[in-house]
């Protein structure tokens, strides 16, 4: 068996000794130091050496791990500016309405989080006071990602400072009545308040750090200088599991991201107890994060602590702290201080001894009470030291003491995130503690009291004040008033209005190459943000790489291997293409970045995501609700869609689902065209609505997605007539009848209606002939574009019918007396279709990929779904022959014909 040691002593070996004498002479001190005082002396000042090593910039393996104590030493801490004493009088009226605003609205079981404010509370008070910036600030002023179950607390300073009054707080989570407040950051909600949804676990770290970078690309691109912009997320200790919350943390370090930092309020405590119950969560994020690249300050202690630290001459102190797992720390603020001593003390001689030194009560304002994220003085010094750090992005780890305040009832429990109220009598124990002057007799029948010390109290000047200073208040949404963008050149879009002739031309090119002519508009072409997911090759994009260029905060600092070709891989300070690499949630936090800057920035941007289709919705489907949520504008494009049109890829590629997914957000606008005209005289339309002059009624916050194919096949020219662009963006339109494509039918054929989206079209134009030449029958073809958008316009029809309202869904209008019955063929599953089958007023069935997908060519795959054009023909004949309009042998003689 190999000696380990052996291996070790091989591996320093490969790197030559130029002085071995010297190296002896160093590893027989560390010997020295650890016979005579110990290892833990030895480990102490090996810890010492190597953050010397560090901080002078010696090329070292980081370390990764620190003492278990704070940071910034209290001999090193800022002086606090402001009046401290008015601050702290600000933050109990804060932490006082807060808990009455959930207390009172438990009456009506609508449920609300108390304890999580309670421990951030002086993290968000500190920033409002001195930190963040408002919109009137330089750039954009920053921007704030608040953890979604301390929105009492945001809620209640902005009562304290008048933006919202006492019916509002007493409508918390009751918003069907008008002038509620919504549960959680929901700018949709309310969106003079809110920028950015942040309670689905993960999204919100994720976002920030896109938001982030976004802020860096628009300065790059000259769009407009944010670089005075910082952003804050703050985060839960337990939502760091989520693999979100972490996933980007190496791009924000890799590019330098000194412009955003993280706060975790470490309270030790996730929904149902510990979140490391038997580790240490602060520990294991700061090995975490500082292996990533980022710069790390812990904010552990409160200022209690510096007496025992002070007598900690053998660093006892310190060692037992990294020893003690977060779950007994939890049990310690529950604790008397004989139990203090004997379980933290009485493990060492030398804490045994310095416990002799300590009063019961020091040690319970040790271990109940001081923590560094609960001391505005501490806090302060780890912001100042956060926004003042350049080259990387900040996490800031900050313990704190979950239901600090609110009695020991709630503090440390495991079940305090779901205790949702405070007794009459818990509530006087908090004002007492508070020192707010409430009266007993201000508790009318039971019912706590908001409280509030006047709208021209020094509370509210001092809160108002600041807040000026700092650029205005905050958080606060703000929708510029900038002009709509100027519509890009109809030359661009009536290009595809001719068709391609005989050339063969997949939808997903006719897509991008529409994106390279509108790119090219001098008014409004910088403003596309091109986003792709390390796809571009795949969807053909490869020729905007040397036009547009990559963007990359370093440039391109390497020749690339393809230089001398013409697209060549090109990155750029100032590239417009973000790719992204492989990460549809980095890509989506992208798209959501650029298609929110019209209010977080005042500059309205036109992002386009590209994608594989069942690799958007299927993996994303939650940032595309936040997309919603947050109000984003824009294009998501699902390339490659379809179960059937992947040739070869198989079950985990073939998309037959995207559709239904993305129809239950109400937000997004589903399309299915299929051919390029439709592409073109969609995205226009998107442009006029989203970006230009919406019509009334029409809500401009949605984004549109579009599924295009990569079967490549001539696109035809757009048919004439009146009515066709209406049909395209409303959902359908007669694309042909059995006259116009030329059949002939005889004058009593019998006829069917047949729709088609997408690439389905083209099986259906197929059987139309071959009804027609085979069998007989006469069919008339329309291009379903939108299947959804015809169903939310048929139910808010039935929705306006109840309201005495008379008014015809658009679809039931279309297909008004067209003759014979309907069948509706897509690439998807038939509820994709079958969403409009109520309000057609003909007999109605349809085709579609239900089941897996499957490797195998466009023909086989079709033929196995059942949705090919010789299955259509069967399909229409046997509909045709249950109303009695064809012979019934037709169907079998049509299934032995083409082998079904």
């Amino acid at each position: 068996m190999t000696d380990p040691n052996a291996i070790q002593a091989s591996e320093l070996d490969q790197l030559p000794d130029r002085d071995p004498e010297e190296t002896a002479e160093w590893q027989a001190s560390l010997d020295a130091v650890a016979k005579a005082a110990g290892p833990h002396r030895a480990a102490y000042l090996m810890r010492r050496t190597l953050e010397r090593a560090e901080g002078n910039g010696i090329a070292l393996p980081k370390l990764l791990e620190t003492d278990y104590v704070n940071t910034i030493p209290t001999s090193a801490e800022p002086g606090l500016p402001g009046d401290p004493e008015m601050e702290a009088r600000i933050t109990a009226w804060n932490r006082w309405n807060a808990a009455a605003m959930v207390t009172r609205g438990s009456k009506y079981g609508v449920g609300g989080h108390i304890a999580t404010f309670a421990s951030a509370a002086w993290l968000y008070e500190t920033g409002f006071n001195h930190f963040f910036k408002g919109k009137e600030a330089d750039g954009s002023g920053d921007q704030l990602y608040i953890q979604g179950h301390a929105s009492p607390g945001i809620y209640a300073r902005a009562f304290l400072d008048g933006r919202i009054d006492e019916t509002q707080l007493d409508n918390f989570r009751r918003e069907s009545g008008g002038n509620g407040l919504p549960s959680y950051p929901h700018p949709r909600r309310l969106p003079w308040l809110w920028e950015f949804p942040t309670v689905s676990m993960g999204l919100g770290p994720l976002s920030a750090i896109y938001q982030a970078r976004f802020n860096r690309y628009l300065t790059a691109r000259g769009i407009k200088d944010v670089s005075q912009s910082h952003v804050w997320a703050f985060l839960g200790d337990g939502e760091m599991d989520e693999p979100e919350s972490t996933a980007a943390l190496a791009l924000a370090s890799r590019e330098g991201l000194d412009n955003l930092t993280f706060v975790i309020n470490c309270n030790l405590q996730r929904l149902d107890g510990p979140v490391r119950a038997n580790f240490k969560i602060v520990q294991e994020l700061e090995a975490q994060f500082r292996g990533a690249g980022w710069n790390v300050v812990k904010s552990l202690w409160g200022s209690a602590w510096d007496e025992l630290f002070q007598l900690d001459t053998t660093g006892a102190l310190v060692r037992r702290l990294r020893e003690v797992p977060d779950a007994q720390v939890q049990t310690y603020q529950t604790r008397d201080a004989a139990y203090i001593r004997q379980d933290f003390f009485g493990k060492d001689p030398a804490l045994v001894e310095m416990a002799k030194l300590l009063s019961d009560d020091k040690i319970l304002e040790c271990f109940h009470l001081s923590r560094g994220g609960h001391e505005a003085r501490k806090v302060y010094a780890a912001y100042k030291a956060a926004v003042e750090f350049k080259g990387a992005p900040t996490v800031i780890l900050a313990q704190t003491v979950k239901g600090h305040t609110l009695g020991e009832g709630f503090a440390s429990k495991n079940a305090n995130h779901q205790m949702k109220k405070l007794s009459v009598d818990e509530f006087k124990t908090m004002r007492d503690l508070l020192e707010l002057p409430i009266k007993d007799s201000d508790f009318v029948d039971g019912v706590v009291p908001y409280g509030h010390p006047g709208a021209d109290s020094p509370e509210v000047r001092y809160l108002q004040e600041r807040r000026a200073a700092l650029g205005g208040p905050a958080p606060a949404r703000r929708v510029h008033p900038v002009a709509p963008l100027p519509a890009p050149a109809e030359k661009a879009f009536a290009s595809f209005d001719k068709g391609s002739g005989s050339q063969n031309v997949a939808t997903t090119m006719a897509f991008v190459r529409l994106i390279k002519d509108l790119v090219r508009d001098k008014e409004t072409g910088k403003r596309w943000v091109p986003i792709v997911p390390d796809e571009a090759r795949t969807f053909g994009m490869e020729s905007l790489f040397p036009s547009l260029g990559i963007y990359s905060p370093k440039g391109q600092t390497y020749e690339p291997v393809d230089r001398d070709q013409l697209m060549y891989y090109k990155e750029a300070q100032n590239g417009q293409i973000l790719n992204e690499g492989i990460t549809e949630a980095g890509s989506m936090a992208d798209f959501i970045a650029a298609s929110t800057s019209y209010a977080t920035h005042g500059e309205a941007m036109i992002p386009f995501y590209i994608f594989y289709s069942m690799f958007g919705w299927q993996r994303t489907a939650d940032q595309m609700w936040q997309l919603g949520d947050q109000l984003g504008r824009g294009f998501l494009v699902g390339a490659t869609a379809g179960r059937t049109t992947l040739t070869g890829e198989g079950l985990q590629h073939a998309d037959g689902h995207s559709p239904v997914i993305a129809a239950t957000n109400p937000a997004a606008l589903t399309y299915d065209p299929a051919f390029a005209y439709e592409v073109a005289t969609i995205v226009r339309d998107g442009i006029r609505r989203m970006y230009g002059e919406a019509a009334p009624g029409e809500d401009p916050n949605v984004f549109y997605y579009l599924t295009v194919y990569n079967e490549p096949l001539p696109q035809p020219a757009k048919p004439s007539g009146l009515g066709i662009d209406e049909g395209i963006v409303k959902g359908l339109y007669r694309f042909n009848t059995a006259e116009s494509a030329g059949l002939s039918p005889a004058a009593n054929a019998p006829r069917i209606q047949l729709l088609g989206s997408g690439t389905a079209i083209h099986w259906v134009l197929k059987a139309q002939q071959m009804l027609a030449e085979e069998w007989g029958v006469a069919a008339d073809v329309w291009s379903a574009t939108s299947w959804t958008e015809l169903r939310r316009d048929a139910l808010e029809a039935d929705a306006g019918l109840l309201r005495g309202e008379e008014r015809v869904p658009y679809v039931r209008q279309a297909l008004h007396g067209a003759e014979g019955p309907v069948l509706a063929v897509s690439d998807y599953m038939r509820q994709v279709p079958d969403q409009i089958a109520q309000w057609v007023e003909q007999d109605w069935s349809s085709l579609g990929a239900d089941g897996f997908g499957l490797s195998d060519t466009r023909e086989g795959a079709r033929r196995h779904f059942g949705v090919d054009a010789e299955s259509v023909v069967v399909a229409a004949l046997a509909q045709l022959a249950r109303r009695g309009e064809v012979k019934a042998t037709a169907v079998k003689e049509a299934r032995e014909k083409y082998g079904l």
